[in-house]
Parts: C-alpha cells; structure tokens; sequence
C-alpha cells in the first residue's frame, strides 16, 4: 500500500515526519514529552508550527474509524479533541509495514488524571474530577453515544473556576444511535464504575493517591453523581399553570449545567382540577452552556461554563460600581474588558502567562482579592490583589499550557522538543493514554 495522509492540507510538514519508524523510535527532537496518562497504545506528541498534535499507532481500520467518529461527535458539539486525520501506509526503511496512525489536535491547557494526583490529593479534588467525568458521560448519552470504555484514562481534564471540565479523547470503542437504550447507558456506567476504581486503586499502589481516599467508594460515585445528573435533567416536571417560576427554574438548571433545551412537550393531567401540566423537556447538549454564551457574545472571551459565570458576575459588579445603566451591556462590556480583564492581566509576567489560562489566572485573582479583603476588613481591589497573587500563589505553579518547550517570541515555526512536567508528574512518555 502507498504512503497516504488524511489529513489537514494547510499542515505539509507533518509529511516530513519521520513516519517510516515505529512511534517508539522516533527520536527526542522529533517530538515534545507531555504529562500522559497510561494507554494501551505508542503515542507521540510534535509540535508543527505553535500547535501541538498527538500521534496515536493503531491499525488502519480502527485508525479510520475513530477518525470519522470523532467527526461525527464534533458536528454533534460533544466534548472531545479534534481529529486532523489517519497516516496509512506506512514502511520502515527495509520496507515491513508500520500500523497506522490517529492524529488529533492536542487540547491546550489539558491535563490527564494521573497529573493532577498526589499523595497530598484531598477527597474534594477528587470528587471534582467525578462531577466531571459523570457530566461528560451524561452528555455523550443524550446523543446517543454508547462509548464502551469511558475511563479517567480516556478523558483528558481542563480547569474550569475551581472545577473541572472533561473531555473525550479515545473513541476507539464507541458508536453513535439514535437514542440510547436503559440497558446501553447503565452497562457504559458499569464499565465507567470500573474502570475508575481499577485507575484509583493503580494510584493507590503506586502511592499517589491520600490514604483517605478509597478507591472501591470514590468510584461508585460516579455512578451517584451520573444517576442524580441524569434524572435532574431528564425528569418531566409537574406544576400548575400558576407556577411558571418552576419552568424558569428548570430551565435556568440546566443552563448552569451547559444545556439548553432542544424543545418542551406539555400534556395537561387527568386530576379533576385540570390544572396540573406535565413538561417533558428534551436538552440540547452544546458546547458552552449559558453563561459561557453569553461572555462570548457581550466580550469575546471563549471560556469555560464556570469560569464565564465568575467572569460575568465580575462584570456586572464592575457596571454597578460605575453606575452604568444596565440596559448599555455593551458599553459595560467593553469598559470591563479594558479597565478589569485586560488591565488585571498586564500585571502577570510574561514569563508566568502560560500556567494557566487567562481566564482561570484572572479568577483565581478574584479569589485571591477576597481572601485578602476579609483579612484587611475593606475592599483591597483588583490590582493590589493581582500583584500579591503573582508573587505568593501563580509563582509555585507549575506550567499547564500544552505547547512545552515553545519558545513564545521566537519566529521559529519548525518542529521543537521540550521535556516539562508539573511537579510530581512521572515521566511516562511511552505509555501516554490518548
């Protein structure tokens, strides 16, 4: 079979790649080393012109396969990476066939579980991580798709105000329906139940993992959270025509979950009264929920759903403390843009800038100013708070931006190697989980 690359055509220089060697065998220059997780598969990470790009061997089937699944969980707006195409083809110089390869779009600012654990990890983190993962499987559900392995190791983790937001990344075993079946969703929950306990009780022997933590009880949560996040956004609502507030209500729920609603169906009941509605709402699964929505469209800013909600209740205190009319968002959008965000963030060197992502810099300062301003009895403000956070708290934080190793002011577009890890992070380059 000839050398052949599905792929994006404005990247030509992952031809040059050094394809006619096994994934394990490329050299160090050739590639740059991430905190990875544990996989079944070789995977490599290069860089290509500021974006970096994971490299999955597998065999040309299930390379395409996943190819097109991922595609079609794309258009759908599900949580996952981006697929930029599959490498088939391939020989070594003395002409053996190589196994194919996956290529995806590394998800920036993205962590996998096995980084964000340690000995001194609290229940409460790892609660967070399984809201996460249990949100994230309920949304893959409502569309229909049954993912036949979903695992911490499958899920790659972004830090969204103090929580966190999971997505796909390995779609190897899942397939996409119509509508989900019972049976389907409580099978993938068992399979999500295991999986987890096996993954916390391998961080349990390899020591990094609290003693307060069990594994057997900290994995049969997902299938709790799972279950009571399944029924709250699927449940009918009942109410009587005099209580529009509960429609509102629900409504608002699942906005401040990342959904909206696709449609409502009202059946009036069979009570003698008449006046007892049963709503079934059917919810739309969307990339951003509500808040997130509305940031992005009063100031550009693309963030997560939690973050936006911080950012915007940031913005509103901002227009009520300069007495701006709240029918001007736009006005008040852009003042806060300029005079908080953009002003907040000039005072983190550029040094420290790719810790983490702005908007979660910029609401752990909002953080950091209430600690400080319920210690000093008075409001300190933003840019006295600003300056502390950086040099008492952002300082001893490890780098998270996906691109390691990039040197940001140079003009240099060719393939770079880095070897940066956060700290504690194990170096297991050849067994990263995609």
């Amino acid at each position: 079979m000839a050398f052949q690359v599905t792929a994006d055509p404005t990247e030509p220089d992952l031809l040059f790649l050094p394809w006619h060697l096994p994934l394990a065998d490329w050299p160090d220059e050739a590639t740059v080393s991430l905190p990875q997780g544990i996989s079944r598969h070789i995977v490599r990470f290069v860089r290509l012109h500021g974006v970096v790009y994971a490299i999955k061997e597998t065999q040309q089937p299930i390379a395409e396969r996943e190819h097109l699944m991922l595609g079609r969980l794309a258009r759908l707006e599900a949580p996952c990476v981006e697929s930029v195409g599959v490498i088939s083809g391939r020989v070594d110089s003395e002409g053996n066939e190589l196994p194919a390869a996956l290529m995806t779009k590394h998800l920036e600012f993205s962590l996998p579980y096995r980084a964000l654990f340690s000995s001194t990890l609290r229940q409460d983190t790892a609660n967070r991580l399984l809201d996460a993962l249990a949100l994230l499987l309920v949304r893959l559900h409502l569309i229909g798709f049954y993912w036949g392995d979903c695992s911490l190791s499958n899920t790659l983790f972004r830090r969204d105000a103090g929580a966190f937001a999971a997505y796909l990344v390995d779609a190897e075993t899942g397939d996409l329906h119509e509508r989900l079946s019972d049976g389907q969703r409580a099978y993938d929950l068992d399979l999500a139940v295991t999986n987890a306990t096996g993954e916390f009780m391998d961080l349990a022997a390899a020591d990094l993992l609290h003693e307060s933590i069990d594994p057997f009880v900290t994995g049969e949560q997902i299938r709790v959270r799972y279950e009571r996040l399944w029924a709250s956004i699927t449940q009918p609502l009942i109410m009587k025509a005099s209580e529009r507030y509960k429609l509102d209500e629900r409504i608002r729920s699942l906005n401040d979950m990342g959904f909206d609603v696709a449609q409502m169906e009202s059946k009036t009941s069979n009570h003698p009264t008449g006046d007892d509605i049963r709503i079934i709402m059917t919810p739309k699964v969307v990339d951003a929920g509500h808040h997130a929505r509305r940031l992005i469209r009063l100031t550009g800013l693309d963030v997560e759903e939690n973050q936006a909600r911080r950012l915007l209740n940031d913005l509103d205190q901002f227009r009520i403390d300069r007495d701006i009319d709240e029918k001007d968002e736009a006005l008040s959008a852009h003042r806060w843009v300029t005079e908080a965000f953009e002003s907040v963030l000039a005072l983190v060197p550029k040094s420290m800038r790719g810790r983490l992502e702005p908007a979660e810099i910029y609401h752990e300062i909002l953080q950091h100013r209430w600690y400080m301003s319920e210690q000093a009895g008075k409001d300190v403000g933003r840019h006295v708070a600003a300056t502390d956070y950086v040099k008492t708290i952002l300082v001893n934080k490890p780098e998270e931006r996906a691109i390691i190793g990039s040197n940001e002011d140079s003009d240099d577009d060719t393939i770079t190697m880095g070897r940066v890890f956060p700290e504690g992070t194990p170096d297991i380059s050849h067994d990263n989980a995609l």
